[in-house]
């Protein structure tokens, strides 16, 4: 068996990356915005950066919702998926990530049609459905673990009939594969597959990916029409 390296999937991606991805100045500041906060790199990869993107494109949404702001590099490329009068809602706790976002966001020139909220997305996702506006097409959530099966309960309350959720970062290592794994982001994702195992108005699958973020994967649920 030939193992692969992260060398070589750092080498693959880069190679992909340089002939199918242009990255300007803001997508590569936006991509930069850990270093300032000193964390790991957070934000989607170049690469899932372009298929939310051409998802978002392939499937005409009108209306987003990411849950997850960080540095704003996933929302810079779902927003710049969105027709003339489209819309896309972030949500992020964290008031100096959806600072650095803010800034990033400008710059690429799509502030117009982001719509930025700060706080527990538990706390906000009620007050969008009460709103009253029009549902979501897509809606793409990268944010903390434990919580996903409550996002995603709400993605469903909030999305039209045949729309679109992406969830992120859902292998985990590999350790999603662990029933008995004890850590709350683990037993979080196992039970939002759980959830969509037994959900009627849901087909889904789930994909392992390896690349320049090493082993991970992500999940793509289509609800009924």
């Amino acid at each position: 068996m030939n193992l692969m390296t992260q060398e070589q999937w750092n080498a693959v991606d880069g190679y992909f990356n340089s002939l199918l991805i242009e990255e300007d100045d803001a997508l590569a500041a936006a991509a930069r915005a850990h270093i300032d906060f000193e964390l790991p790199d957070l934000a989607v990869a170049r690469n899932q950066g372009k298929l939310l993107h051409l998802l978002a494109r392939i499937h005409g949404a009108r209306r987003v919702l990411e849950i997850g702001t960080f540095g704003g590099y996933s929302t810079i490329w779902l927003a710049r998926a969105l027709p003339e009068g489209g819309r896309l809602v972030t949500i992020e706790w964290e008031a100096s990530f959806a600072e650095a976002a803010a800034a990033h966001i400008e710059r690429a020139g799509v502030a117009g049609m982001v719509e930025q909220h700060v706080g527990k997305a538990l706390d906000i996702l009620p007050a969008l459905a009460g709103s009253g506006a029009d549902p979501f097409d897509l809606v793409f959530i990268d944010a903390n673990k434990p919580d996903i099966p409550e996002y995603f309960s709400w993605a469903l309350k909030l999305s039209r009939p045949g729309g679109v959720v992406v969830v992120d970062n859902v292998v985990l290592g590999g350790a999603v594969a662990d029933p008995d794994h004890q850590d709350r982001g683990v037993q979080g994702v196992r039970r939002f597959h759980d959830m969509l195992a037994e959900e009627p108005r849901v087909t889904a699958t789930s994909i392992q990916t390896v690349g320049a973020k090493g082993y991970d994967g992500f999940t793509l649920a289509l609800i009924s029409s």
